[in-house]
C-alpha cells in the first residue's frame, strides 16, 4: 500500500470516527422524548341532571419544562334555566422535581375570576394515574382547595380496560373559616380505544351546612388525542 493511500485510510477513519463521536454526543444532549396526555371529556346524565368535566394536561413540546393544567366542571339540575355550579380553572405550570409542579392563574366560579397558585403532583403508568393539587387564592377572602384523582385501570384482553376512578376536592374558606364546597366522585366502566363508559355518582355538598345533592347515572368519557 502506497503512502498516499495509507494518508487517505488514516484520514478516512478519523473523519468516520469524528463524525460518530459528534452523532454519539447530538443524540445525548436530544431532549428525552416525552407524549402528551389526551384532553379528557366526560358527561354524565343522571337522576340529579346533568355532569360535565374536561381535564386539560399538556406540556409546551419545545419548552416541556413549562405545561399548561385546566379543570372545567358544571352540574346542571334537569329542571335548572340556569348554570349556577361551574368551576373553571387554569394553571400555567413548571417543572420543579419529578412529577411535582408549581402552578399559577385562575379559579373562575359563579361568585368571580380569582388568582391562584398550586402545587400539582402527578403519577402516570398504564394502570394508574394519581393527581393530587392543592390550591390558595392569591386575594382577599381567598379559598383554600384540595383535589385529588385516583384512577386504576388495569388491562382484561388487548382491546379492552377495567376503568375506575375516584375524585374529590374540599374547598374551605379562610377569612370565614368555613366548608364552601367538596364533592366525592366515583366511576367504574370499561376502555377500548378512546372512549371509556360505565356507571357513575357524585356526591356534592354546599355552603357552611353541606348541603347534599347526589347524582346517580351512567357516564361516557373520550379522550382527544
Amino acid at each position: 500500500m502506497t503512502d498516499f493511500r495509507k494518508k487517505s485510510l488514516k484520514l478516512s477513519l478519523a473523519a468516520f470516527s469524528l463524525f460518530a463521536t459528534i452523532n454519539i454526543t447530538a443524540q445525548e444532549k436530544e431532549p428525552v422524548a416525552f407524549q402528551n396526555p389526551p384532553v379528557n371529556v366526560e358527561v354524565m346524565p343522571g337522576s340529579r341532571g346533568i355532569s360535565f368535566q374536561t381535564i386539560i394536561d399538556k406540556k409546551i413540546k419545545s419548552i416541556p419544562q413549562l405545561g399548561f393544567f385546566s379543570v372545567t366542571d358544571f352540574n346542571s339540575d334537569w329542571n335548572q334555566e340556569q348554570l349556577s355550579d361551574l368551576m373553571v380553572l387554569g394553571k400555567v405550570t413548571v417543572d420543579v422535581f419529578k412529577n411535582v409542579r408549581l402552578g399559577a392563574g385562575f379559579q373562575s366560579t359563579p361568585g368571580g375570576i380569582r388568582p391562584s397558585a398550586a402545587i400539582i403532583y402527578t403519577y402516570a403508568n398504564p394502570e394508574w394515574l394519581i393527581i393530587a393539587m392543592p390550591r390558595v387564592d392569591l386575594s382577599k377572602n381567598a379559598n383554600i382547595e384540595t383535589l385529588g384523582i385516583i384512577e386504576y385501570k388495569p388491562a382484561i384482553n388487548e382491546k379492552w380496560r377495567f376503568y375506575s376512578r375516584l375524585q374529590g376536592t374540599y374547598v374551605h374558606a379562610m377569612s370565614a373559616d368555613i366548608h364552601t364546597r367538596s364533592y366525592l366522585r366515583a366511576r367504574a366502566g370499561v376502555t377500548v380505544k378512546e372512549f371509556t363508559f360505565g356507571v357513575g355518582a357524585n356526591m356534592e355538598y354546599y355552603g357552611p351546612f353541606k348541603q347534599n345533592e347526589n347524582n346517580i347515572g351512567a357516564f361516557l368519557q373520550v379522550a382527544l388525542f
